[in-house]
């Protein structure tokens, strides 16, 4: 396009994208909001809109600013980032309107409800890579939550994916950070500067340290934190003074709950990406926003202090004996609105009347919850905030509209001059039906009619036939078909007095709304505070009334080295199933039974008992009660699980390498205060290979690691292990046969499995009557073949003797006697090939 071609709005849209390039440009030109060359290109095949060109041949596509929120959401989940460019000023013939980006929206900075999950934070995750430690920081603009943590390079990856970032910022030219699903957004490297880093937060927080935080020591969690608020604030073109402090945090103060671990507990999602049926689906039945934010956080990460635990366990006890209490306080609670990212939207100044309304609603209810508190619970009462309730209900009418700056949310009473501006225009049908009926008396036009329309204002319709009946002081303003339209010195003069009045009313009200609004944002910080305490009465009141409903009781939670429980049930399961029809079981891991081996036929529910064990560990050291009739907890400082097999297809890793590499971590990494979760080790490979690496895992757990270990399998012969050490106790999930169908009784019993039951299972799904019939044959010859015991091979001294006593082939004799020094390159091949022949 030539330079003289280009108009002025378009010469200005360029200048305004070259500060947005890598986001999709909402250019606001009237009732509409344009994008235009590849902007345009894209939002249209993105959007499925109309792709036109302006006069001079520009790509445009755009959409209506009133529905615009739709599309602008659309984009966003779609990865994209959007620049909103808005008219800074009313048209004025003959100039160019003034315009500006008010914000960049992003998945880790939005701020509308629309585009929000109530009950996730919203983070945006910021990695400073260190040589030896990565700074992580985590940002929720929408509620001010704002985390920071130095960790390992290879803890890094877990820990984001744990609180599951919209988006990531990292200095440009980072590699090796491979996360599916996640926008990554770069920034200058002199951004993650340390001093330049830390400048920013001093600045931001108004301090000379961050000592007073408790992160001052950290400096790849500065360079992160740093970054994080910087591309927040750019992105938003706001201060962010919701954001009032930062938390630093340690994996080692909780409960570690890797990937793996979270993905085969189904703490808060299915393999399948569903959330029903897990474990957060069967607590959470928060009533507020924030409540239920809260509550994940405690489930993703479970106390490893003993008091903190019990401190916990006694809110939720308050709860828990008076059921009369918690039922009025979750009925109070659920009609709390989302008060932290209500309280953010006020300080950045995005709130409208309505939103004003539900924050004094909500600030009235604080009496009536601090009249309900015991004196245990005094620490969470409420503050006073009954001057500002009664200056909202005083100042704001009852059912505003949405939009502030049209009239119509300001009280009568709350100003003078706004009433008597408003009086102006009430009193405008009255003046007009009286002038409408002087007129016909002065005319005799008894037809004649005043009418407004804004686009032409106040008028007199006067019809054809009596056109010579019109006085000399009518003034021609509009021709109709049938019809003229007339306006006089006086109805003009009339008419600017009243467009002058609601131009003046509209104008009066925003700026009594606003003053409201500052007012209000003074006490943002002790609302949010407030909205804190709400969120953990929300979780304690939600956690007893679970416990009471479903039958839990509190353990005991400490640090003796043991987990011992009776009558535990899993959680989840349980309420699948109709009441009473799920058989609970007892457990006890102790220094005297360190590790249980676990057998049991398919379906007999190995793996719902190792789970249900590790899902009441959780939730004792999150401080809930548990599914179980009693219960005594050590704390636990990481469960590990390696459930199940399935291959990492993306990453080119078989069903076994990834079963391998989940051992060897597991190996690697517990210590004797971890509990492990192991299903079926060695299943992905051949009979003996996965029989000799379940046994050594086992030797390795009880000699090197010593942890508490929970170990189902189909190896039978792993049941001998029990004579080897008295820290390995057998147990199995008792069957019975009756009739030649297999009946499951789900009970936890001592000793192994006396057989496998699997044709019995075969036959419950469904197998053909002669493929049964024929394995049982097979299966008959077989155990002929294996009474003479293999297992004992297994026992010798050194463990390494697996296929000791195996008679040694002719294949392995001819290979003993070739002499490789005296081969020639022709010879090796002949002697390859005739083993290869006697080997079929």
């Amino acid at each position: 396009m030539k330079k003289s071609t280009i108009t002025p709005l378009i010469r200005q849209y360029k200048r305004l994208k070259e500060k947005e390039p890598d986001a999709i440009l909402f250019f606001r030109v009237g009732d509409f909001y344009e994008t235009f060359y590849e902007d345009a290109i894209l939002t249209s095949k993105v959007l499925g809109i109309a792709l036109t060109k302006r006069q001079e041949g520009v790509p445009l596509a755009g959409v209506p600013h009133h529905s615009a929120k739709t599309y602008i959401q659309r984009l966003v989940s779609g990865g994209y980032k959007v620049a909103i460019c808005e008219q800074l000023e009313e048209p004025k013939p003959g100039k160019l309107v003034e315009r500006d980006i008010v914000e960049v929206i992003t998945q880790g900075t939005v701020l509308d409800a629309t585009l929000l999950d109530e009950r996730r934070s919203n983070f945006l995750a910021s990695i400073s890579p260190g040589d030896n430690k990565c700074g992580l920081a985590l940002l929720d603009i929408s509620t001010g939550d704002f985390r920071v943590t130095e960790l390992k390079r290879d803890e890094l990856l877990d820990e984001i994916r744990k609180f599951e970032p919209k988006e990531i910022v990292l200095p440009s030219g980072t590699d090796g950070l491979d996360i599916e699903d996640i926008v990554i957004s770069e920034m200058d490297d002199f951004e993650f500067d340390y001093e330049y880093a830390l400048e920013n937060l001093r600045s931001h927080f108004g301090t000379q340290t961050l000592d007073g935080f408790g992160c001052g020591w950290m400096t790849e969690g500065i360079r992160a934190a740093g970054a994080a608020l910087l591309y927040a604030k750019r992105t938003k073109r706001k201060d962010l003074s919701h954001v009032e402090r930062i938390s630093p945090y340690s994996r080692s103060n909780s409960l570690i709950l890797d990937e793996p671990t979270r993905r085969n507990l189904e703490l808060v999602r299915k393999p399948t990406g569903e959330t029903d049926g897990t474990l957060l689906s069967v607590l959470n039945d928060t009533t507020t926003p924030m409540g239920g934010r809260l509550l994940r956080d405690f489930l993703l990460s479970p106390l490893l202090n003993p008091e903190r635990i019990r401190e916990r366990q006694e809110r939720v006890t308050v709860f828990y004996n008076n059921p009369s209490l918690t039922a009025q306080l979750r009925g109070i609670l659920s009609r709390i609105p989302d008060l932290h990212r209500l309280t953010t939207r006020l300080s950045l100044e995005r709130v409208n009347a309505r939103d004003i309304i539900f924050l004094g609603g909500a600030l009235k209810k604080f009496p009536e919850i601090n009249g309900l508190l015991p004196e245990s619970l005094s620490f969470y009462k409420l503050g006073n905030f009954m001057e500002l309730v009664e200056e909202i209900e005083k100042t704001i009418v009852d059912s505003p509209p949405q939009t502030i700056r049209d009239g119509g949310i300001i009280r009568v009473g709350v100003n003078k001059e706004l009433d008597e501006l408003r009086n102006i225009s009430k009193n405008a049908k009255l003046w007009i039906v009286d002038f409408e009926g002087k007129e016909r008396r002065r005319t005799g036009i008894q037809s004649l009619k005043v009418g407004f329309n804004s686009v032409f204002g106040y008028y007199i319709e006067v019809t054809k036939p009596n056109l010579p009946r019109v006085p000399d002081d009518y003034l021609r303003k509009q021709t109709l078909t049938n019809a003229e339209r007339f306006i006089t010195p006086q109805l003009k003069e009339y008419e600017a007095k009243v467009l002058q009045a609601d131009e003046r009313s509209k104008l009066l009200e925003y700026e009594i709304f606003v003053e409201l609004r500052d007012r209000l944002n003074n006490f943002v910080p002790s609302i949010r505070g407030a909205s804190t305490k709400i969120a953990h009465l929300d979780v304690f009141s939600t956690l007893a009334s679970v416990a009471k409903r479903y039958g839990y009781t509190r353990p005991t939670v400490d640090d003796e080295d043991r987990i011992v429980m009776k009558y535990s049930r899993h959680p989840v399961v349980e309420r699948l199933l109709k009441e009473g029809e799920f058989i609970p079981n007892d457990v006890k891991l102790d220094l005297e039974e360190r590790v249980l081996i676990i057998t049991g036929p398919n379906m007999a529910g190995k793996s719902t008992y190792l789970r249900q064990i590790a899902l009441c560990v959780i939730l004792a050291q999150m401080g809930s009660y548990i599914p179980a009739r009693e219960a005594k907890i050590g704390l636990i400082d990481r469960i590990f699980t390696r459930i199940g097999a399935s291959d990492d297809l993306t990453r080119g890793v078989s069903t076994f390498l990834a079963e391998m590499t989940e051992t060897a971590n597991i190996l690697n990494n517990a210590t004797e205060r971890s509990l492990l979760i192991l299903d079926e080790i060695g299943r992905g490979t051949s009979t003996y290979d996965g029989l000799s690496i379940a046994w050594a895992s086992v030797e390795y757990i009880v000699r090197n690691i010593k942890a508490k270990t929970l170990f189902a399998t189909h190896y039978h012969e792993l049941t001998e292990l029990e004579r080897l050490s008295g820290e390995i106790k057998n147990y199995n999930l008792e069957c019975k046969k009756w009739k030649d169908e297999i009946i499951f009784l789900r009970k936890v019993v001592r000793g192994g499995s006396p057989q496998s039951y699997g044709i019995e299972v075969a036959k419950l799904a469904g197998l053909p009557k002669d493929v049964i019939e024929r394995a049982k044959r097979i299966l008959t010859s077989l155990e002929k073949e294996e009474r003479k015991g293999s297992s004992e091979r297994l026992m010798q001294p050194s463990q390494l003797g697996l296929f000791d006593g195996v008679r040694e082939s002719e294949v392995e004799r001819q290979l003993k006697d070739i002499d490789i020094e005296k081969l020639t390159p022709i010879d090796a091949l002949m002697a390859l090939k005739k083993l290869k022949d006697k080997l079929g």
